[in-house]
């Protein structure tokens, strides 16, 4: 059974960090960055960041999946 997946709400970056050395299926993604995304509706989720880099406490929101990885941007 297939799973549709919703939308995840804006939110503030709570941590993050550059990967320089990922696992060998993302070899040729490095660098790039991660964080731990604290969502408006509560929670927390981990994601990929696309563009500009974020910082703690930056506001962001969804972008999209891509292999069911949540990417998310820094908010204009």
């Amino acid at each position: 059974m297939s799973e549709t997946k919703n939308a995840p709400t804006p939110g503030t970056v709570y941590t993050e960090t550059i990967v320089h050395s990922p696992p060998e299926a993302y070899l040729n993604d490095a660098p790039y960055q991660l964080a731990i995304v604290e969502l408006e509706g509560g929670g927390r989720l981990t994601v990929r960041i696309l563009g500009d880099k974020v910082q703690i406490g930056d506001p962001v929101e969804f972008a999209e999946y891509r292999n069911e990885v949540p990417y998310y941007r820094k908010s204009a």
